[in-house]
């Protein structure tokens, strides 16, 4: 590998181990994907066996399981510093045959462990208990894996009545635990680290500040640490989400436009692009008034980022790992697109020598509110 970076691969039933030199010998390419898609979270391990590898043995014995619980663990460690890329598990094998019969190409493919969430499901009551509190019970049965939950109540704790309703889970534990978050406008996640073997399970708000990650450098000479990065700006993204809401004395049914803008997701471009039409928000009207403008609140959050962004990096000239749901700082790319971003979908290349990453930003206006960024 490159000078002052290391790959860690772990892997085994339930809990990971370090693999074999063979089986890191044979590793030729590493690819992991992290992105607020739920659907985009993944990795793929490229091998290069022999035909009368042993392992072609063990990895397809580990797809054969019922329910497949062999984790990988990839984390790299850059000037001395491990950061962990994923946590997962395997959930499929493919063989390529090679250019001669002595070699062939093993492909595994897998997924973080929300996956491991929605292998069963279930039909479980729970009476007198809110949203959060199910998600605390559901997730406890995932701290064998290392899984660490983190629950942000929502403004609106609703403590069901039992004589009234009685609400009950019908599905599998990751499907629920999204839908509960809708409900209330927050977002689920696995979060890899910060240790080996450890995931922070997040249910809350989405998150859109904090400590930025060093500045993306474009045009600056030698201070130039991405290999490239182009903006869009699409007016026609932006939508105005309106929620009706009845009242209930006089039946009238009243529209409420939402606005994107809360503490969490403040502005990070001047000028906002105007919305070009209306989208009415459906199936509000079996949610309160509140759940409702929650609702409509993240549906604006994701409609006003028009400002799009995508690129390269060498991540030894960088320093680091650029890492998805969070802010990173944007130098050279013009007065209209410096500023802060949020970075919406990193996804890892690493091959022997190399260590590179293409990046997707997101941004909410033109022009940056701050005068500087962090270098």
């Amino acid at each position: 590998m490159l000078k002052g970076i290391h790959v860690s691969l772990l892997i085994g039933p339930a809990v990971p181990i370090p693999v074999s030199q063979e089986v890191l010998d044979a590793l030729t390419n590493v690819q992991v994907i992290s992105s607020t898609d739920d659907k985009m979270n993944g990795f793929e391990l490229t091998f290069v066996l022999s035909t009368r590898s042993p392992l072609h043995t063990i990895f397809l014995l580990s797809a054969g399981s019922p329910i497949p619980l062999i984790r990988v663990v990839i984390a790299v460690v850059i000037n001395g510093t491990t950061e962990v890329l994923i946590d997962g598990v395997m959930t499929q094998h493919e063989i390529k045959p090679g250019t001669d019969a002595a070699h062939t190409t093993l492909i595994v493919k897998g997924k973080d462990l929300t996956a491991v969430m929605d292998y069963l499901e279930f039909n479980i009551p729970y009476p007198a208990m809110p949203a959060e509190a199910r998600v605390a019970l559901m997730l406890a049965k995932y701290l064998p894996f290392g899984v660490i939950p983190l629950v942000i109540p929502s403004i609106l704790i609703d403590v069901p009545i039992p004589v009234e309703r009685i609400p009950n889970q019908r599905g599998t534990d990751l499907n629920y635990i999204r839908w509960l978050a809708k409900r209330v406008g927050y977002v689920f996640y696995m979060e890899p680290g910060p240790a080996v073997g450890t995931s922070l399970a997040y249910w809350g708000p989405e998150i859109k500040v904090g400590v930025p990650q060093p500045a993306l450098n474009i045009n600056l000479d030698a201070h130039t640490n991405v290999e490239s990065m182009s903006f869009t700006f699409d007016t026609e993204q932006r939508t105005l989400p309106i929620i009706y809401i009845q009242n209930k004395e006089t039946k009238a049914i009243i529209p409420i436009p939402v606005l994107d803008i809360t503490p969490l997701n403040p502005p990070l471009g001047l000028i906002p692009p105007i919305p070009m039409q209306t989208k009415p928000v459906r199936g509000m009207a079996k949610y309160s008034p509140v759940e409702a403008l929650l609702i409509g609140v993240a549906k604006a959050a994701k409609s006003s980022d028009a400002v799009k962004g995508t690129g390269s990096l060498d991540v030894l000239r960088y320093g680091r790992a650029l890492r998805a749901r969070k802010l990173v700082g944007v130098r050279g790319a013009g007065l209209a697109f410096d500023g802060l971003h949020y970075v919406t979908s990193v996804t890892h290349q690493i091959k022997r020598g190399e260590y590179k990453q293409n990046f997707t930003l997101s941004r909410n206006g033109l022009i940056s509110t701050l005068p500087e960024v962090p270098v």
